[in-house]
C-alpha cells in the first residue's frame, strides 16, 4: 500500500514538472521583455496566457507579480506620453489602472492565503496599497470618461472597483467611505450606469451612498423608483415616489408618476389627495390644477372639475387638456342619463350635454390633432346624437381608416 502511494505521488510530481518548466520559461521571457524597456504588453500577454492555460498558476504569486509589473510599466510609459502631450488611447490608459487594481487584489489574496493573513508577514500589501491609492482618481475619471461615451458597462466596472476598494483587505485602514469625499459622486454614477443597463440590483446597491451626493439626490430617487418598478415592488416604488414628491414636489417625475399609478389603478381618491397636497405647495402650478380636475372628473364630481378646467382655459387657452376634461365631463353626464331608468324623460337634458361637450372636444381636436384615440370616439358619439351627418361621416371614416 505504501509503495502504491509513493508511486502515485511520484507520478503526480512528474505531471507537474512540465508545468513548472513552462512557467519558468514564460516568466524568464517576460522578465527579458521588461528589462528591455519595451514590449511590456507582450510580457503581460505571456502571463495572462499562462494563467488561462495552466490552473496551477492561479496561486503562483510570481506570475501575478510579473503580470502586475508588466501592466505597471505600461502605465508608466503611457503616463509619460500624456505628460509630454503625446497621443495615447485614453480608454486604454484608464484600463491599465483598472487592471492594476484587479491584479493587486488577486495577489493580495494569494499573499494572505500563504501567510495566514498576518500583516507583518504580507510581502506586497503595503506597497501596492500605497501605489494604487495614488492612482485611485484614475478609476473615478475612467468611469466618468466611459459614461460620457455611453459605455455604461465599462463605466460601472470602474465605479464598482472604486467603491468596493473600501471593503478590500488590501486597503485596510484607508477608510474611503469616511475620508474620500468623492465616494458619493462615484456611487451616483454607479447608480446612473446601472440604471442605463437596467440593472435594478446594482441601482439599489449603490443608491444609499449616492444619496449623500446632494446635488443629484432627486435623480438618485428617480433611478431607485424605476428599479423598484422593474422589480414589481409596488410598495417600495410608491414609498420612493412619495419621498421624492415630499422632497421635490415640483420635480417633473415624482408627482406625475404618483398620479399615473393611482389613476391607473382606479384609486382616484388617492390621486386627488396628492393633487391637493401639491396645490398646497404651489396653487398656481398648472400641472397640479389639471391633475385635480382630472381626479374630480374620475370621481364624477363634474361641476368642480369643470370649474377648475375653465379657470385653466382662461389663463391659457392653448392648453389642450382642460378642453378634453370639460368635454368628457359633459359626455359622461349624458351617458349616465342615457343608461338611467328615466332616459326618455331626460332627452332634452341629454341633448344639452352633447351640445355643451361639442365645442370643447372640437377645440381639443384642433389643439391635439395626434390624440385621435381620445377625441375621435368622443366626437363620433357627439355627432351621432346631434344628428350631424356630414361631421359624423368624416369621423366614422377617420376611425375606420
Amino acid at each position: 500500500m505504501k509503495k502504491q502511494r509513493l508511486l502515485a505521488l511520484f507520478l503526480l510530481l512528474l505531471s507537474f514538472i512540465p508545468c513548472l518548466q513552462a512557467q519558468k520559461k514564460e516568466l524568464g521571457q517576460a522578465r527579458s521583455y521588461i528589462k528591455s524597456g519595451k514590449d511590456y504588453d507582450k510580457a503581460e500577454k505571456l502571463m495572462t496566457d499562462l494563467l488561462q492555460k495552466d490552473s496551477t498558476c492561479h496561486t503562483n504569486e510570481k506570475v501575478y507579480l510579473m503580470w502586475f509589473t508588466s501592466v505597471l510599466k505600461q502605465y508608466e510609459a503611457a503616463n509619460e506620453k500624456l505628460y509630454l502631450k503625446q497621443k495615447y488611447d485614453t480608454a486604454a490608459f484608464f484600463g491599465l489602472t483598472h487592471r492594476l487594481y484587479a491584479i493587486a487584489e488577486s495577489l493580495d489574496s494569494i499573499d494572505v492565503a500563504e501567510h495566514g493573513g498576518k500583516k507583518p508577514r504580507l510581502k506586497y500589501r503595503e506597497g501596492h496599497a500605497r501605489l494604487l491609492n495614488q492612482l485611485r482618481p484614475n478609476l473615478y475619471f475612467g468611469g466618468t470618461y466611459h459614461v460620457g461615451k455611453g459605455n455604461y458597462k465599462e463605466a460601472i466596472r470602474f465605479f464598482e472597483t472604486y467603491l468596493e476598494a473600501d471593503n478590500q483587505p488590501l486597503f485596510q485602514g484607508y477608510n474611503y467611505s469616511s475620508k474620500d469625499s468623492r465616494m458619493p459622486q462615484a456611487a451616483y454614477w454607479a447608480v446612473y450606469s446601472a440604471y442605463k443597463l437596467n440593472d435594478a440590483d446594482k441601482v439599489l446597491r449603490y443608491a444609499p451612498m449616492a444619496m449623500a451626493d446632494t446635488a443629484k439626490t432627486a435623480y438618485t430617487l428617480l433611478h431607485v423608483a424605476e428599479a423598484y418598478e422593474w422589480q414589481r415592488n409596488d410598495s417600495a416604488y410608491l414609498a420612493t415616489l412619495d419621498e421624492g414628491f415630499v422632497r421635490f414636489p415640483e420635480h417633473p417625475y415624482f408627482f406625475p408618476h404618483l398620479e399615473d399609478y393611482y389613476t391607473g389603478n382606479g384609486n382616484f381618491e388617492m390621486a386627488l389627495k396628492y393633487a391637493e397636497r401639491a396645490l398646497e405647495v404651489n396653487p398656481q402650478n398648472t400641472i397640479f390644477q389639471l391633475a385635480k380636475a382630472t381626479s374630480l372628473l374620475n370621481l364624477e364630481r363634474y361641476d368642480e372639475s369643470v370649474r377648475i378646467s375653465e379657470r385653466l382655459i382662461a389663463d391659457c387657452d392653448t392648453m389642450p387638456e382642460p378642453y378634453y376634461t370639460i368635454g368628457s365631463a359633459y359626455l359622461n353626464q349624458a351617458l349616465t342619463m342615457e343608461t338611467g331608468v328615466k332616459a326618455r324623460d331626460n332627452k332634452t337634458k341629454i341633448r344639452e350635454f352633447y351640445i355643451k361637450a361639442r365645442p370643447y372636444m372640437e377645440a381639443y381636436r384642433k389643439l391635439a390633432p395626434n390624440e385621435k384615440k381620445k377625441w375621435a370616439p368622443a366626437l363620433y358619439r357627439i355627432y351621432l346624437n346631434l344628428n350631424m351627418g356630414k361631421q359624423f361621416e368624416e369621423i366614422d371614416h377617420l376611425m375606420h381608416d
